[in-house]
C-alpha cells in the first residue's frame, strides 16, 4: 500500500489515523510538530501527508508551504485535516497547496475514501510520467492536442508529463500533484465544458455529491496564478463559461 506522514499535536487524533491507516494496509511515520513533519518529508519517503494546521510553533500552513518551496517534496500529496472549518481556512489550505481539505470531527469512512482518492491521483500523476506515444489527438472540438512522449500541447500551452512543469510563452511553473491532474483533463479535453461537480468526479474521482465545489475553485484560481498573463483580470487559458464551469480552447 502507501507511507502516510500524519501530523498532529493531538497525541489521541494521530493515534486514531495511525490505527484506521494501519487496519487499511499502509505504513505510517506519525510526528507531532511542524518542524518534525519537514524532516519526515525529506527523510522517511511518505507517499501522503495527513497534515494538521493548528500547532504550536510551525503550524500546518507554513509546513504545507515550505514542502511545496522544496524541489524535494513539491509533489507530495497533502491533506489538510483540522478543526479549522470555516471557508477562509479551506481557501488558505488550498492557497497554501493542500491536494484536499478534510474537518474535524470526522468520520473514518470519508477519511478512507479522500486518503483513497488522493493515492490514486498521485500514482496516475506518475504513471503519466512515462512516455506517451501518442503523436497527436484530434479533439472532439476539432482543435489538435499535440503530443509526444513528454509534452501535451494546447495552443501556446505546454505541460510536461514528466517534470509536472507547465510552460506558457512568459513563464514555466512547476505544478502540483492535483494542479497537474486538473489542468491535464482541461487539455486533453479541449473546448468542453466541466461543472465543478463534474470536476470532482473526473479528477478528484469523488463519488457524485461527496466533494467540496470550493476545492475546484481554490485549485482552479491557485492554477490561474501560476499560467494566466494577469491572474486578476480576463483569464487566456482557463476560462469560466458562466453557471456551467470551466474550459480550456485552443484558439
Amino acid at each position: 500500500m502507501a507511507r502516510v506522514l500524519v501530523v498532529d499535536d493531538d497525541h489521541s487524533v494521530a493515534d486514531a489515523i495511525d490505527r484506521t491507516l494501519r487496519v487499511r494496509g499502509h505504513d505510517t511515520v506519525v510526528v507531532h510538530n511542524g518542524w518534525d513533519a519537514i524532516d519526515a518529508a525529506k527523510t522517511q519517503d511518505p507517499d501522503l501527508v495527513i497534515l494538521d494546521i493548528v500547532m504550536p510553533g510551525m503550524d500546518g500552513i507554513q509546513v504545507c508551504r515550505r514542502l511545496r518551496a522544496d524541489l524535494d517534496t513539491v509533489h507530495l500529496p497533502i491533506i489538510f485535516l483540522t478543526a479549522r472549518a470555516m471557508m477562509d481556512d479551506k481557501i488558505e489550505g488550498f492557497e497554501a497547496g493542500a491536494d484536499d481539505y478534510l474537518t474535524k470531527p470526522f468520520a473514518i469512512q470519508e477519511l478512507d475514501m479522500r486518503v483513497r482518492a488522493v493515492l490514486r491521483r498521485a500514482q496516475s500523476a506518475l504513471a503519466h510520467a512515462a512516455a506517451d506515444d501518442s503523436v497527436g489527438v484530434l479533439s472532439r472540438y476539432g482543435a489538435v492536442v499535440a503530443r509526444d512522449d513528454e509534452w501535451l500541447v494546447v495552443g501556446q500551452l505546454k505541460l510536461s508529463r514528466k517534470t509536472f512543469e507547465v510552460s506558457t510563452p512568459d513563464r514555466r511553473v512547476l505544478l502540483t500533484p492535483v494542479e497537474f491532474q486538473l489542468l491535464e483533463h482541461l487539455m486533453q479535453h479541449v473546448g468542453e465544458v466541466f461543472s465543478s461537480d463534474r470536476l470532482l468526479q473526473d479528477v478528484w474521482e469523488y463519488p457524485f455529491g461527496t466533494g467540496d465545489p470550493a476545492l475546484v475553485r481554490m485549485h482552479v484560481k491557485n492554477l490561474r496564478a501560476k499560467i494566466e498573463p494577469s491572474p486578476m483580470g480576463e483569464p487566456v487559458f482557463i476560462r469560466t463559461v458562466s453557471r456551467r464551469g470551466y474550459t480550456i480552447r485552443a484558439d
